[in-house]
């Protein structure tokens, strides 16, 4: 078993009311984000390759687009800005590329991360 990730990175704001940050959190203000989607799988003896790259750039590129530069608040289907919420949603952007295994979010600069798994059965 292999598991293959690749990463981008987005630059994104936010306000988070309600943290124990206080106005900090509810003031607009913004982070450089990472994402990793990790898949896995076997290589396919023709190809060697668990999974084309190309198809998970794909994904990956419709919800940079939909996260780079962005008010995260007013992101569509992505609920409150967490961690949480930006790793549910870049797996529903992604999913469909393979055995998706894991979507990590990361804002390096805070020392913060969160992995989603996927949905619990």
């Amino acid at each position: 078993m292999w598991e293959l990730t690749k990463s981008f990175r987005f630059e994104a704001a936010h306000s988070l009311p309600g943290t124990t940050l206080g106005n900090a959190s509810m003031e607009i203000h913004g982070h450089s984000f990472r994402a990793e989607v990790s898949v896995r799988g076997t290589p396919d003896p023709a190809t060697g390759m668990v999974l084309d790259l190309g198809l998970l750039a794909r994904g990956m590129d419709e919800v940079r687009n939909k996260l780079d530069h962005k008010l995260l608040n007013d992101v569509e289907g992505l609920g409150p800005p967490t961690l949480e919420n930006l790793a549910r949603f870049v797996w529903g952007h992604v999913q469909h590329a393979g055995h998706v295994t894991r979507v990590s979010v990361h804002r390096d600069s805070c020392g913060e991360s969160c992995t989603y798994f996927g949905p619990q059965e």
